[in-house]
């Protein structure tokens, strides 16, 4: 079997990780693994096994040609039977298969607002559906989406799972008081709803002034980003809330933070949340996409419905005064995911999907 990843860039984000991780695991696996970025590179370059082939587009344009030649060249001269497109780089794929046409597109799903894009995108792909061979999305939400409105029937769900990098060079040092420091990893961006995290900053402000929030994920300086900064003018919240940007040495930011949290108002399964339970991390989190999958409320987590700000403060609380509690919920929490999100199992059922097909 050969299949090969496209993905638009290599900054850091879910959809990204997710690329690499199918590549990396698949090498062990297959024939033949392959990485196409079709845009940009970015700050995950080089995070895949030696094993993993790997190109570099250099796109320009959606309609790129010589873009799309240099891809079928590099598919014919591997034998590529499967590309595995990550979100939008669908139409990339699509491309290639009109100029050749024995390839297979498996199109995977990451964007939890996939049901809410406009009616102009939402009819380009759904003509594209037709040449594809199959889908795998990242919440049933998007399999009974994907089912009732695109053109292809053979849809699967299979979770998101990666791994912790340590060999990555410790580089990020959080700011705040060591053993008080709470954790996002999210991109800036308006699914990720940061600032229902400001909302809970300003309380825990007044009654834990000490704990500090960490903000890690790729800062697009759009206007999103500028109304979190305003926001945290605003609300004196400049020695509370930091925000990093894109950083790749996530084992070493994770080792320096005590509660991690999620205040997403839309998700797939994040691979920050997975990320989260292989560290050992107490985590509350809002109550959408596949995060009730893992996380059960009071067991190995926190979860509470989205922009509930009131009760979303008061369980990180909870974790403030409660380390044994802090423990016990991260222990359970890895568990959950050694269990349920391992790249074996994953790997598995994807690797029978695909004879299937």
């Amino acid at each position: 079997m050969r299949i090969v990843q496209i993905i638009d860039s290599l900054e850091i984000g879910g959809a990204e990780k997710m690329a690499i991780n199918y590549a990396n695991a698949l090498s062990a696996k297959i024939e033949f693994s392959g990485l196409v970025a079709t845009r940009a590179e970015g700050k995950l370059l080089n995070q895949w096994n030696d094993s993993v082939s790997y190109l570099f587009l250099k796109k320009k344009s959606a309609l790129d040609f010589g873009a799309v030649f240099r891809l079928k060249k590099y598919c014919k001269e591997n034998k590529v039977e499967f590309l595995q497109p990550h979100g939008s780089s669908y139409f990339t794929a699509l491309l290639v298969k009109f100029v050749y046409p024995k390839v297979k597109i498996i199109w995977h799903d990451h964007n939890g607002l996939s049901e809410f894009i406009s009616s102009d995108k939402a009819f380009v792909l759904k003509l594209s559906s037709f040449f594809f061979k199959g889908i795998i999305v990242v919440n049933y939400k998007l399999k009974n989406w994907a089912e009732s409105e695109l053109n292809c029937k053979k849809v699967i769900y299979l979770s998101n799972f990666t791994t912790i990098d340590i060999a990555i060079n410790a580089e990020t040092v959080l700011k705040g008081e060591s053993g008080k420091r709470i954790l996002c990893l999210a991109n800036l961006r308006d699914q990720k709803n940061h600032f229902l995290l400001l909302k809970i900053a300003v309380m825990l402000k007044q009654s834990n002034p000490d704990w500090t929030f960490h903000l890690i994920g790729k800062d697009s300086e759009d206007n999103y980003s500028k109304q979190v900064r305003e926001s945290i003018i605003n609300n004196s919240l400049e020695n509370n809330v930091f925000i990093y940007g894109s950083k790749n040495d996530i084992g070493n930011i994770l080792s320096q933070s005590d509660i991690a949290i999620l205040t997403s108002s839309s998700e797939g399964l994040p691979v920050a949340l997975i990320e989260y339970g292989l560290s050992k991390k107490p985590v509350v989190s809002t109550n959408v996409g596949e995060i009730p999958l893992i996380i059960k409320d009071g067991i190995n987590g926190f979860i509470v419905d989205a922009n509930d700000a009131g009760l979303f403060y008061q369980k990180v609380v909870r974790f403030i005064t409660e380390s044994d509690l802090r423990a016990q919920m991260g222990d359970s929490l890895y568990q959950t995911v050694i269990q349920n999100n391992s790249e074996e199992g994953v790997i598995a059922n994807y690797l029978n999907w695909i004879l299937s097909l």
